[in-house]
């Protein structure tokens, strides 16, 4: 029997989801139907119920709805439990809802498992305190920088989120025009949204270290104007998110199946779906 997933959000109809996981079930054979469905901005609960109910197997959550699916699991993970977000759920035989939230996990396993960036004993920025930051910075800090600043234009929001890297060696929160204070910096994160509007953080020059790799949490058929900016002020590696973006659906495919897909052939077959996109 099929089991039925899906994925929620509000707009979906850009999501790339149904795509990879039907990826990873041929890959590794996996009975499974995958949707993207588009759900009411005051209507999530009763839909996850709705979905639940008619057989279900389980979802992943996007934006808007990440803070509502924490609110509608029973159980958590520490990782969600603790950034206060959940984007996979997982229906439990019993009708109860485990929450998870696998986008950090995605992020570190692409930097240090796809690109080979270290990040313990390393100096890391990161740029942004919304939900997008609040969602990768425990696993970030779990992986023992040096040094973890998070910096955004709303110094107090930024400071909020310094709980979730007790595990890095030191940690601050200051604004955008503080950061060359605190640095030069290793690793620098974008997590804030000016990318997706073509906008640039506004930052200071002179922030990366020797050797820098600079990463943007987006990712299109484009390069991120930040990571374009980054490569100009010094940064040897600019990576953007697609890799993250696939490696966090693989934590949901494990989460489920109980299998990890091999992530390698589907970033590079993505990716080349996204530039033939461009060019028709």
């Amino acid at each position: 029997m099929t089991d039925r997933y899906a994925v929620f959000g509000n707009p979906i109809g850009h999501s790339r989801s149904p795509w990879i996981h039907a990826r990873f079930a041929e890959q590794t054979g996996e009975d499974i139907q995958y949707d993207r469905l588009e759900v009411s901005l005051d209507g999530f609960a009763e839909a996850v119920e709705l979905f639940q109910e008619s057989g279900g197997s389980g979802l992943n959550v996007t934006v808007p709805f990440k803070e509502e699916a924490w609110a509608v699991a029973d159980s958590r993970s520490p990782r969600a439990e603790a950034c206060g977000a959940v984007n996979t759920l997982l229906f439990r035989n019993d009708g109860g809802r485990h929450g998870d939230n696998t986008d950090g996990e995605g992020l570190v396993r692409d930097l240090r498992g796809n690109h080979g960036v270290t990040i313990q004993g390393r100096r890391v920025l990161v740029l942004g305190a919304g939900g997008a930051v609040r969602g990768v910075l425990q696993l970030i800090a779990g992986e023992h920088p040096a040094m973890l600043l998070i910096a955004n234009r709303t110094v107090h929001k930024a400071a909020e989120l310094l709980p979730l890297c007790h595990d890095a060696e030191d940690t601050a929160a200051c604004g955008f025009e503080d950061v060359a204070g605190h640095g030069p910096f290793d690793v620098v994160i974008n997590g804030t949204s000016t990318g997706l509007s073509g906008e640039l953080p506004p930052l200071p020059e002179g922030i990366f270290a020797d050797n820098a790799t600079a990463y943007d949490m987006v990712y299109g058929a484009t390069e991120p104007v930040f990571l374009r900016w980054a490569r100009e002020q010094g940064a040897t590696r600019t990576i953007d998110g697609l890799g993250m973006l696939v490696e966090q659906a693989a934590e949901s495919f494990r989460l489920w199946r109980g299998v990890t897909p091999d992530t390698a052939p589907v970033i590079q077959e993505l990716r080349g779906a996204i530039a033939e996109e461009a060019r028709k």
